[in-house]
């Protein structure tokens, strides 16, 4: 029998959104860990707070509402609040009832930008890492560090000289005109004219730039677009690109992130990053720690700085000049090392594939490295529920 095309024209709803959730729905198990997670970092949320003024949007449905937006390549805050607006699992997820409003795009950006900087990211990465589910999966004594190029919002025509001031063309649509309309000083007209119409002689915003022959160096030029930008090309026959680097940390027995950073594009940003994540993640630790690496981290000062630290370097040696010898090599946890070390280029992919860091929206190092922390920690979370159903 053919069923019926009629709206039904209810007015009020009893199913609850938990009903409309599958039981088996991954993000279910996301957000027992984030809830979890969230609810011990309590008293680091009342530390930003004042006690007084009007309620802004609570901290915690706006991590979980930023957690959603990388998870699912949403790319902008607008967009998210649209699809907010109709879509229950997303509602289910940050919190929001069925009638409850949602949230100004502008307002949850200038929320955003107020509580998720990168301490906060780490607290939240953190705070996953240690919920009583999570913590069992890590290794305590041997990690893997890598490090990757995050592209800067921020083209190679905003690189100029640092003396140069504005670039032409880029003051907007009000630029002044070429010619102007009403002469400073004009005689005295004793019969209407007719006024011919002024011709405009206006620069392009987006002009053609021939960059052969020119030298540019970060030492010379700078990007006025985002200064903190910096011209890097990781590998020899590759482009250079105004970019930042990303350095990661991640354990050997689950691949699962348990630091991240972001500094300026540099030659020794890496190995001076992954020093820093290893005594921010077990500082003063007396155990014989490991540390995977490629053959960028076979530098004397960085083997000798692991060594100085209890750290074995499990760095891949160099065709010349290597500082790793047979007393390491020698191992089968030098040989495990080298076959896991790959596996943190998983954790980079999904970042720039789902989590959208292959080139930030965002401007200045210290917000890009809060989304980037952010983005490596929803990373762990899109792993948590086929790791914890194992």
């Amino acid at each position: 029998m053919r069923g019926t095309d009629e709206a039904s024209g209810s007015l009020f709803s009893y199913v609850d959104l938990e009903e409309r959730i599958p039981a088996r729905h991954p993000l279910r198990k996301i957000r027992q860990v984030v809830n979890g997670a969230l609810a011990s970092l309590d008293a680091d949320f009342e530390a930003v707070y004042t006690d007084f003024g009007r309620p802004s949007i609570p901290p915690e449905r706006l991590i979980r509402a930023s957690l959603l937006q990388i998870l699912f390549s949403i790319r902008s805050e607008r967009q998210l609040m649209e699809q907010m607006q109709y879509n229950l699992l997303f509602r289910w997820f940050v919190g929001l009832g069925i009638e409850d409003p949602v949230w100004v795009p502008t307002v949850f950006t200038k929320n955003r930008d107020r509580l998720l900087t990168a301490d906060m990211s780490r607290k939240v990465m953190a705070a996953i890492l240690a919920h009583r589910e999570v913590a069992p999966l890590l290794s305590d004594d041997h990690f893997l560090v890598d490090g990757t190029l995050i592209k800067a919002w921020a083209s190679m025509k905003s690189f100029q000289p640092k003396s140069a001031g504005t670039p032409p063309g880029d003051d907007g649509p009000d630029d002044s005109p070429a010619t102007s309309i009403a002469p400073a000083a004009q005689p005295a007209q004793t019969e209407p004219e007719t006024t011919p119409m002024p011709r405009y002689s206006r620069r392009t915003r987006n002009p053609e730039v021939n960059f052969k022959g020119e030298k540019r160096s970060n030492a010379t030029h700078a990007s006025v677009t985002d200064p903190d930008a910096r011209l890097y090309k990781k590998s020899p026959g590759t482009g250079a690109v105004l970019c930042f680097m990303g350095p990661a940390l991640m354990e050997n027995r689950h691949g699962l992130v348990v630091q991240g950073d972001l500094t300026h594009a540099d030659g020794r940003a890496e190995r001076k990053a992954a020093l820093d994540m290893l005594h921010r993640h077990s500082p003063g630790s007396t155990r014989q720690l490991t540390l995977g690496a490629d053959k960028g981290y076979d530098a004397a000062e960085f083997v000798a700085d692991l060594r100085h630290a209890c750290v074995t370097p499990h760095v891949a040696r160099k065709a010349r000049y290597s500082t790793i010898d047979g007393r390491t090599t020698r191992h089968k946890g030098y040989a495990l090392s080298q076959k896991h070390r790959k596996r943190i280029e998983e954790a980079f992919g999904w970042a720039k594939n789902v989590g959208g860091m292959s080139q930030t929206v965002y401007r200045g190092v210290e917000r890009v490295r809060s989304r980037f922390i952010l983005t490596l920690a929803a990373g762990n979370l899109a792993r948590l529920p086929r790791l914890l159903a194992a």
